[in-house]
């Protein structure tokens, strides 16, 4: 890293880039990682809901009221205290006169050696504040270097003047939201180009029917200066809230995760879906807004006589209701299937480069980054007939259709899948080609670095 300290750019006087969104996101991670090499100086402002990964060597501004230990300066920047600082304030706080004063009443009530002795400072601070033994008062981490994590984004951007702001999502504590919340407030209009990332369907199929949420997504959509969307459908769902076509960038529609390595998937599997383990590898098995696992469910329970034998594996599977159901199938179906909550996403590649079948069948999606993967592995994929999907796609050249809530229709699907190995061989060349022409990394690295160099060097005003 050219730059030593977090606040030296490490490329002085080339654009600077700040992304706004969730710092533990992986396709936050693969989407910034685009721009490795590229001369930006890139920094992340992480909403309140996480922190990366402390392997991740973006310079990253940590907003989560407890932030993790043993942060890399140079790369990390937190608005709370760390552990590290803590521990130094409370070590300078020892030698004051206010300590000395506690640790003399402490002797003096007996309870000397539950206050000296302790070696936590949160345990101590507890014993000095008249704690009850529970969770300690966390005194100095409850002051942060900023009021709120809003005034110190707009604080940032004011100091820093990036070039180009990026959010990432627009909903509910997602990037899009918060910014547009903060350039509001604290009055950002000039500063930076707001470039606007829609995640897959979710922002707006739904939403944009909301009476509170319509107003606030129409607002966002018109002050941005350019849109990205992984589909087309989006393009449609922005007119009808009167937002202009030419909002959205050159480039739509792009994988929100910045694409795949589409030759390093290719050359991990050695065999066609047919002569293949028979395995089904289901990845969302979750119960969400956009996408129910109780059909799907219910469609193993049907389909098994038509699959079997086989392995499934059932992966980000949601605690609760999930796991009920799951456990209410009968033996014979349990013992062939894993069952498993969040896994890396490395094991999922290996899956999908042993799976015949990748089931992933959806209420509202763009184009998930799960269908380009399981195309580059070479394994079939079942999927659901959204609008954002079906423009892309052909049934029984590419994939197999099922609707998510409809299990016979799932389970026809999986029959036919595990069945008939000219269908699964033949979709498996066409989809490769397919994978190589929207996704692959390597053709979407060049095109994103292109927009952000022709936007970064044009004149800061937002330009809307």
């Amino acid at each position: 890293m050219a730059g030593k300290e977090f606040d030296t750019d490490a490329y002085p006087g080339k654009p600077k880039i700040l992304f706004i969104g969730h710092s533990q996101s992986t396709h936050t991670h693969s989407w910034i990682d685009l721009l490795a090499g590229s001369e930006f100086n890139v920094r992340l402002f992480g909403v309140p809901t996480g922190f990366p990964p402390a392997a991740w060597k973006i310079r990253t501004y940590v907003t989560i009221a407890q932030p993790p230990g043993s942060m890399e300066p140079e790369l990390r920047k937190s608005l709370y205290l760390t552990p590290e600082e803590e521990l130094r304030r409370f070590k300078t706080w020892k030698r004051t006169p206010m300590y000395r004063l506690l640790a003399l009443a402490r002797k003096a009530l007996g309870s000397r050696s539950a206050f000296l002795g302790m070696s936590s400072p949160h345990e101590a601070l507890d014993s000095a504040l008249g704690g009850t033994g529970g969770e300690p008062v966390r005194i100095f981490r409850s002051k942060p270097k900023a009021p709120s994590p809003e005034a110190w984004l707009a604080q940032i951007i004011q100091e820093w003047q990036p070039d180009v702001i990026h959010t990432l999502g627009l909903d509910h504590e997602q990037g899009g939201f918060f910014y547009h919340g903060v350039r509001k407030r604290f009055g950002l209009e000039k500063y930076g180009k707001w470039v606007l990332q829609l995640r897959g369907g979710s922002d707006l199929t739904l939403n944009r029917h909301d009476p509170e949420m319509a107003p606030r997504i129409t607002e966002a959509l018109k002050e941005c200066f350019q849109i990205m969307s992984d589909n087309m459908q989006n393009i449609v769902y922005a007119e009808e809230l009167g937002v202009p076509r030419d909002k959205f960038a050159d480039i739509v529609p792009i994988p929100g995760s910045g694409g795949i390595d589409v030759e390093t998937l290719f050359s991990a599997w050695k065999s066609p879906p047919s002569l293949r383990e028979r395995i089904i590898l289901w990845p969302k098995a979750y119960e969400s807004p956009w996408s129910k696992a109780l059909p799907v469910l219910e469609a193993i329970r049907v389909a098994w006589e038509g699959i079997r034998p086989c392995y499934i594996y059932m992966t980000a599977a949601s605690q609760g209701e999930v796991y009920q159901w799951f456990n209410a199938l009968p033996s014979e179906i349990k013992k062939h299937c894993y069952l498993r909550n969040r896994i890396p996403h490395k094991q999922i590649i290996d899956l999908m480069c042993r799976a015949r079948v990748v089931l992933i069948p959806s209420l509202v999606d763009g184009i998930p980054n799960s269908l380009w993967e399981a195309m580059a592995c070479g394994a079939f994929p079942i999927v659901s007939p959204l609008d954002t999907i079906t423009v892309l796609v052909v049934e029984r050249k590419n994939v197999l259709f099922a609707r998510n809530l409809y299990p016979d229709e799932i389970a026809k699907s999986l029959v036919e899948a595990m069945s008939d190995d000219q269908l699964v061989n033949h979709a498996c060349s066409e989809n490769l080609m397919l994978v190589k022409e929207f996704a692959d990394r390597k053709r979407i690295r060049e095109k994103v670095i292109n927009f952000y160099r022709e936007i970064g060097y044009s004149p800061k005003s937002n330009g809307v």
